[in-house]
């Protein structure tokens, strides 16, 4: 089911022993527009600190109770490595993170992740080396395409003949862990309508101008039909047309 990433925070996450906090945000990667980590602030938990989970780690997410299951023990999550809220996502960080998280190391490891890390590990390794990278460009570390979903928001959207509008939101497939649309508020042309945009049509995304540039014109985005979430609070969405 597709649901607006916005409504992810908040959520729970209930590992085997106990909670262990809530999504402050998403990280996907800005080639594939694949979820790659789920931010996890831990609240009084363990103080001042977030942490990183795998999608992998997660099971289906519990809508009436807003929480996400984690076949993980809160001793196994205590003691993954820090992430710096004040410095970019590093490749080395992200590096420490998989070798943790994939069941390639101590026994202990092995125990609590299994295949589903395995598959989309090596899913991403693949996708690495597809040539998606000369769609975007980075201010920071130059190998890293860690983006977060509650930064993206607001960036402006320029077609062929300058701005159309801005990111509302992404809509994240939480079957696939992938961004499935950017929800694209248009203030150009009319007042406060939303238009689905595929990341496809993604020509190039610049950090330091807070822009997304598009493949397609103007008047294809203008053509493209209204979009309304059926609760947008809830965040559940439905698909309609997009260019």
């Amino acid at each position: 089911m597709l649901k607006l990433g916005s409504a992810f925070r908040g959520y729970a996450i209930d590992a085997s022993d106990g909670k262990i906090g809530t999504i402050a945000d998403l990280l996907f990667d800005d080639r594939t527009w694949r979820v790659r980590w789920l931010v996890i602030d831990t609240g009084t938990w363990l103080p001042g600190r977030k942490v990183l989970l795998h999608p992998g780690c997660v099971g289906k997410a519990n809508r009436a109770l807003r929480e996400l299951p984690a076949a993980l023990t809160k001793a196994q999550v205590e003691g993954s490595p820090e992430l710096s809220e004040h410095e970019p996502m590093s490749t080395q960080m992200e590096q420490r993170l998989y070798d943790y998280y994939y069941p390639g190391g101590t026994s202990a490891e092995k125990a609590f992740l299994t295949n589903p890390i395995a598959t989309q590990y090596a899913s991403t390794r693949s996708e690495q080396a597809t040539g998606w990278e000369d769609r975007t460009t980075q201010p920071d570390d130059p190998e890293s395409h860690l983006r977060s979903v509650v930064t993206i928001t607001g960036y402006s959207i320029a077609g062929g003949d300058g701005s159309i509008g801005k990111v509302e939101d992404l809509l994240i497939d939480d079957g696939a862990w992938s961004v499935a649309k950017i929800v694209v508020e248009t203030g150009r042309w009319w007042s406060r309508k939303f238009v689905l945009i595929s990341p496809d049509s993604v020509r190039q995304i610049s950090w330091n101008e807070r822009e997304l540039r598009l493949a397609i014109t103007d008047e294809q985005v203008e053509a493209s039909p209204p979009w309304t979430p059926w609760t947008k609070a809830l965040g559940i969405c439905r698909s309609d047309s997009t260019v």
